[in-house]
């Protein structure tokens, strides 16, 4: 075998080694500094500043999920929920609707309570309806938009959320969307099923055990590691569109009327980045020049729930057919929302 073959097996090998999402993020930092060492700058405290917003979140997330795994709970917390879904359907879209978690501040979050063993229809209310509105965002609708539109992004909110918990919940039952994280729990009897413990014994005060200790400080590396790439990954991507798609940009494509302007609306939220604070002034311009209503309310909804570093963050807890029912949720959910606004509008 030449030196040449040596070497390219060598660093083939090397390259295997390497997590591929921290390789992807550093090749896009170091396109960025050859190409445009200015925006790579920018990308790199927007990337840090975004990272340490979210490290609270991500915190409680890891502490909540590697706790009742170490404690032995999470089959107990599955069960209790299992038993009334309706009930924590309801709950977790209400609760969602008025979080202050944006699309991807409501990951960890998300993977906590999948990694518990909390059903995916309680789950997925809760995941679809908090980033649509939150308190924060109330108040500056209700400052600088119409009321009514205001209450519609929260009726928005609360509708999605509740559609998205039930319509999951009737495929859970058939059977269908098991095993919602790519990265499943080992088993839904936390560490009793790794230490010989009985399956029903829960221990609280899991510290005191080695054994459980272990199972903690195992979990909460794994889970940590595995959010932190994909979300710097997302704000990463998040910083490329804040600057090269301005929000002008993208609301100067959403000017429409009518209601065909509505299923555009949809097509150019959800893969577009538009802050929700910064979309407020903006469509408030675009509905003053005769933008119609259902329209702009269908891009903040879309563009919420389903931006692109938003998907990207999704797309790294959740198994395939897990993404492409939250996107078909999200897309559906948008058009209707849009277009029994735009009707309401007419009617009243």
């Amino acid at each position: 075998m030449t030196a040449f073959a040596h070497a390219a097996r060598g660093l083939g090998e090397v390259f295997r080694r390497i997590d591929r999402v921290w390789l992807t993020i550093a090749l896009l930092f170091l396109g960025l500094v050859l190409a445009q060492p200015e925006q790579a700058g920018r990308s790199f405290v927007f990337t840090a500043e975004s990272a340490l917003w979210i490290s609270p979140f991500l915190l409680i997330s890891v502490l909540l999920a590697a706790g009742l795994k170490a404690a032995g709970a999470d089959g107990l917390i599955a069960l209790a929920v299992s038993r009334r879904p309706l009930t924590a359907i309801l709950i977790a879209t209400l609760a969602g609707a008025f979080s202050p978690f944006c699309s991807c501040g409501v990951v960890p979050l998300v993977a906590a309570l999948l990694a518990a063993g909390v059903p995916l229809s309680a789950v997925m209310a809760f995941w679809l309806s908090s980033p649509i509105m939150d308190p924060e965002m109330f108040v500056l609708m209700a400052v600088q938009l119409p009321l009514p539109f205001t209450f519609a992004k929260v009726a928005a909110a609360v509708a999605i959320g509740a559609a998205a918990g039930f319509a999951t919940l009737g495929l859970e039952r058939l059977g269908y969307l098991e095993n919602p994280l790519k990265r499943a729990p080992a088993s839904s009897c936390g560490t009793s099923c790794s230490t010989g413990l009985p399956p029903a014994r829960v221990n609280w005060a899991f510290w005191h055990e080695a054994e459980r200790r272990a199972a903690f400080a195992s979990e909460a590396r794994a889970i940590t590691l595995f959010l932190a790439k994909w979300l710097t990954l997302a704000f990463a991507l998040e910083s490329l569109m804040v600057a090269w798609l301005p929000g002008e940009l993208v609301a100067s494509a959403l000017g429409g009327q009518g209601w065909s302007a509505v299923p555009i609306a949809v097509a150019v939220g959800v893969p577009a980045y538009l802050n929700g604070y910064a979309a407020i002034p903006l469509i408030g311009q675009l509905m003053e020049s005769g933008m119609a209503p259902g329209a702009a309310l269908a891009f903040m909804v879309a563009g919420g729930v389903t931006s692109l570093p938003a998907s990207t963050a999704v797309y790294a807890i959740a198994r395939r057919a897990v993404f492409g029912w939250y996107l078909v949720i999200a897309l559906l959910g948008s058009l209707g929302i849009g277009y029994a606004y735009q009707l309401w509008t007419l009617l009243v």
